[in-house]
């Protein structure tokens, strides 16, 4: 018998933490039919395309002599996909993606869950059992009341954002559908506004808006308070459009939330009628901790140490 919240075993020997009512997981197979058919509508995932798009993106990487990457076609979809099979605008964000590396070393080293069991300990970063109703993948974000900056400080806290973020990129059904945050700002207080530097506020805008290689559908800030849109508002002029429009704050008006989240794809906390509680985010290390060596591969790809000392 599976013992609830403790790591398991499917028969495809896939981990799983057992909740009882649902299995939370990362999806790791081909994406189903239904959403195979989404990629060919929306993402131009058509035989002919998908083999032209191939050979040009694999021509520009060898254009980039100091760029190491997998050239497998399961590998360049995570790119090419987001890009709608553009392989101009995939190497584009490829190149971007990798040199957010060399940008902001102390914001992106170490991108491994084992460096980040503190983040996940504080149950500030959750995976979501299940899906939305388009099958986007969705992750929470505790920003306000536990998040505790001296034990979290928030450059780890991106650092574990991005540890999920990978973790969805490669999903093939992740990048086909996409994913989604909730960002909870419950209790938000200045000192936490506080550690939101100009600097940082850049760094993370250029992260999602040019480097992020994941169709991102929307952001929903929950339990947001004046002093949030304080923040907000300073900040607002270097949001470009695409991602203002992906932007929806809700207060603690979970109606709101509800007319973009199906009520049963979210937890009783969110006001919805999911049968499964919102689970604490140190089982979503025990995933993504299974994980770990795929990870530090991850970690080897990028630009050489070469070209990071012309940069």
């Amino acid at each position: 018998m599976v013992q609830p919240g403790k790591l398991s075993f499917d028969e495809d020997n896939f981990p799983y933490v057992d909740l009882g009512t649902v299995r939370m997981c990362m999806d790791r197979q081909e994406a189903p039919d239904w959403a195979l058919e989404v990629a060919r509508k929306e993402l131009r995932e058509t035989p002919d395309i998908m083999k032209e798009s191939f050979e040009k993106l694999n021509q520009l990487l060898d254009e980039e002599k100091h760029l190491i990457v997998p050239r497998e076609e399961t590998y360049l979809k995570i790119y090419l996909r987001p890009a709608h099979y553009y392989p101009e605008s995939a190497i584009k964000r490829i190149k971007n993606f990798f040199n957010t590396k060399i940008k902001h070393p102390d914001a992106c080293r170490d991108l491994l869950p084992s460096k980040l069991k503190h983040v996940f300990d504080a149950d500030v970063l959750q995976l979501l059992p299940v899906r939305d109703q388009h099958g986007r993948r969705m992750i929470t974000i505790h920003a306000g009341k536990k998040w505790k900056p001296s034990q979290v400080p928030l450059i780890d806290l991106f650092r574990g954002v991005q540890v999920m973020i990978w973790g969805a990129m490669v999903e093939p059904l992740s990048q086909i559908c996409g994913g989604l945050v909730i960002i909870d700002m419950e209790d938000l207080s200045m000192t936490q506004i506080m550690q939101f530097t100009p600097s940082f506020a850049a760094m993370l805008l250029d992260y999602i808006q040019e480097c992020i290689c994941l169709r991102l559908k929307a952001v929903h800030i929950v339990n947001n308070s004046y002093i949030f849109n304080i923040l907000f508002n300073i900040f607002k002029p270097f949001i470009k459009e695409k991602l203002r429009k992906r932007l929806h704050f809700h207060g603690k008006d979970f109606k709101s939330l509800h007319k973009h989240i199906d009520k049963s794809c979210l937890p009783a906390k969110y006001e919805g009628t999911a049968s499964w509680e919102m689970p604490h985010s140190s089982l979503t290390y025990e995933l993504f901790h299974w994980y770990e060596a795929d990870y530090e591969k991850a970690e080897t790809y990028g630009f050489t140490e070469e070209y990071k000392k012309k940069k």
